[in-house]
C-alpha cells in the first residue's frame, strides 16, 4: 500500500513544478501572457481551500472513496488541461486539477496514519517527503524535455498512466469496513469555509501584483474574508457535525501544532521561491547549479523525516519538533549572514540545515496529532495540519514577495544620478535588463547588489519565522501529547469533545 500512497502523492508533487518550465511554450501556443500567473494561482487556491473539506469527508465516509474521487477529478483535470484550446480554459481546468489535488494531499497522510503504527509513521512520512524532494529536482527537467522535444501538453498527459496505476493499487489494496449511516452534512459551514479561505488566499496571492495592498479591491477582499470567517465560526458552534470542529482551535496540541506548521510553511516558500533566483543573479550560477543549491533541502528533509521516529519515541513529539526548529534557526542565521560574494557551500549548508529542520518539525507534529485522536477524527486533524502548511506558504509568498518588491523599488528610487537613466523603472524590468546580451557593467552590478539586498530581507524573514516557530513550540504546544490507544476499527464513533 505504501507504493500506492507514494504514486498518488507523486501526482501532486510533480504537478507543482513540472508546469513552470513549459510556460514559455504554453504562452507561445495559447497566448494570454497577462493571465499566465493564474495557471499557478488558481491551482494552489483550489487545492488549499478544499483540503479541510476532504479531511472531514474522509472521517464521515471513509478514506478510500474520498481518495478515489480526488484522484479521478485530478486526472480529469489533467486530461482537459492537455486539451485546452486557450489560456482561459487552461486556467479553469487547472482549478479542477486543484480540487482533486486537495483530496490527495489530505487523504494520503490520513491513510498513512491509519495503516502504520506511531513507530512506523516517521519512516512512512520520510518516504512521502522524499516524493516532494525528488519531484522538485526531476519534474522541472521532465517538463523542459516534454516542452522541447514533444509538446507542453505532455506535462499533463503524463499524469494519466501514473494516476491509473495509483488508482488500481488503491482500489485493490485499500480495504475499509466503514458502517454507512446518515450524516448531517455541514453545508453552511462548508460553503462559508470555502468562501473565507478562498478570499483570504486570493487576497494574499494577488495583493501587490494584480492590485495594490492599500487599494479598494484589497480592502474589500480581506473584509469579505473576515466577514465569511466570522459567520463560519458562528455556524460551526451550532452544527451537529461541523466541518472543522471548534475544539481544533481551543486545544493547545492542535492549535499550537497548526501554528508551528504554518510558520514552517513560511520558511519553505521563502527559500524555494527566492534562493534559486538569488543564486543565479547574485552568485552568477547557471540555472541547473542554482537548482541544486535548493536540492540540498530536498535531500535532508526526507532523511530527517525518516529518522524522526527514533527521536520522538525517546523524547516526545514536541521536543523532536523543537530540535528541528533549532536546525531551522541555525539555517536562518546562515542565510542572514550571506554576503553577495558568498561561496556556494554556504547557501548549500543553509538549505541542508533547513531541510533537516523541516523534516524534524513537520513529521513529528503530523504523527503526534494523528496519535491524539481515533479513526473518526484523524481525517479532520490531518486535513487541518496540511491546510496550515499550505496557508503558511500562501502567506509567505505574499509577505516575502511584497518585501522584495519594496526593497528593489527603494534601491531603484535612490540610485546614483549617473546610473538612474539606464535603470529599469519597475521590478519586472530588473531581470529583463540583467538578461540582456551586453548590459552596462556598472548598472548590472548595481542591480545585482539590489537583488541581494531584497533577497537578504527575505533571509531575515526566514530567521524571524524560525524564531516564531521556536516560540510556538515552547509556549503553545504542550510537551506531552495526549495519545489515544491504536484503534484500527473505522466503525467506531468519534470520541466526544
Amino acid at each position: 500500500m505504501l507504493i500506492a500512497l507514494i504514486l498518488t502523492m507523486a501526482l501532486v508533487a510533480m504537478d507543482t513544478t513540472i508546469v513552470a518550465t513549459a510556460i514559455p511554450q504554453v504562452v507561445a501556443d495559447l497566448g494570454g501572457f497577462s493571465a499566465v500567473g493564474w495557471v499557478f494561482s488558481v491551482y494552489l487556491l483550489a487545492q488549499t481551500v478544499t483540503i479541510p473539506v476532504y479531511g472531514k469527508l474522509a472521517d464521515l465516509y471513509g478514506r478510500k472513496p474520498v481518495l478515489v474521487v480526488g484522484v479521478s477529478i485530478f486526472l480529469l483535470g489533467s486530461l482537459l488541461s492537455a486539451a485546452s484550446p486557450d489560456m482561459l480554459t487552461l486556467i479553469l481546468f487547472r482549478a479542477l486539477q486543484g480540487v482533486g489535488a486537495g483530496a490527495i494531499g489530505a487523504t494520503v497522510n490520513t491513510i498513512a496514519g491509519d495503516l502504520y503504527s506511531v513507530a512506523e509513521r516517521g519512516r512512512v512520512q520520510g518516504w512521502l517527503a522524499s516524493v516532494w524532494g525528488i519531484s522538485a529536482v526531476a519534474a522541472p527537467t521532465l517538463g523542459g524535455l516534454f516542452a522541447q522535444y514533444l509538446s507542453w501538453r505532455w506535462i499533463f498527459l503524463v499524469n494519466l498512466p501514473l494516476g491509473a496505476l495509483a488508482l488500481t493499487l488503491i482500489v485493490r489494496g485499500l480495504h475499509e469496513d466503514v458502517i454507512r449511516r446518515r450524516h448531517r452534512i455541514d453545508y453552511a459551514g462548508t460553503v462559508l469555509l470555502l468562501i473565507a479561505a478562498s478570499l483570504l488566499i486570493l487576497g494574499l496571492l494577488q495583493g501587490g501584483t494584480a492590485w495594490a495592498w492599500d487599494s479598494v479591491t484589497s480592502v474589500v477582499v480581506f473584509a469579505l474574508a473576515i466577514g465569511a470567517g466570522a459567520a463560519y465560526v458562528l455556524v460551526e458552534h451550532r452544527a451537529a457535525e461541523p466541518m472543522m470542529p471548534p475544539w481544533l482551535w481551543r486545544t493547545r496540541v492542535t492549535a499550537g501544532s497548526y501554528l508551528a506548521t504554518l510558520t514552517a510553511g513560511l520558511m519553505v516558500i521563502g527559500l524555494s521561491v527566492f534562493l534559486p533566483n538569488w543564486g543565479q543573479i547574485v552568485l552568477g550560477l547557471p540555472p541547473v547549479s542554482a537548482g541544486f543549491v535548493l536540492a540540498a533541502m530536498s535531500i535532508t528533509w526526507p532523511t530527517a523525516s525518516g529518522l524522526s521516529a527514533r527521536l520522538y519515541l525517546r523524547i516526545g513529539f514536541r521536543d523532536t519538533a523543537l530540535v528541528g526548529a533549532v536546525f531551522a534557526l541555525l539555517a536562518g542565521v546562515v542565510f542572514a549572514l550571506l554576503g553577495p560574494g558568498a561561496p556556494v557551500w554556504q547557501p548549500v549548508l543553509g538549505a541542508a540545515l533547513l531541510g533537516a529542520g523541516m523534516g524534524l518539525i513537520t513529521s513529528p507534529l503530523m504523527v503526534g496529532l494523528q496519535s491524539t485522536v481515533g479513526w473518526g477524527e484523524r481525517g479532520v486533524v490531518t486535513g487541518g495540519a496540511v491546510f496550515a502548511r499550505f496557508l503558511g506558504q500562501s502567506v509567505g509568498a505574499a509577505v516575502f514577495g511584497a518585501l522584495t518588491n519594496a526593497v528593489l523599488l527603494d534601491r531603484l528610487a535612490t540610485a546614483p544620478a549617473g546610473l538612474a537613466e539606464d535603470l529599469p523603472t519597475d521590478v519586472d524590468g530588473v531581470s529583463a535588463y540583467l538578461a540582456e546580451a551586453h548590459p552596462r557593467p556598472e548598472v548590472a552590478e548595481f542591480l545585482r547588489l539590489a537583488v541581494h539586498d531584497a533577497t537578504h530581507a527575505v533571509f531575515l524573514g526566514l530567521l524571524v519565522a524560525a524564531v516564531l516557530t521556536v516560540l510556538a513550540l515552547v509556549f503553545v504546544v504542550p510537551r506531552r501529547f495526549p495519545t489515544v490507544a491504536e484503534d484500527p476499527n473505522p466503525t467506531s464513533a468519534p470520541p466526544s469533545r
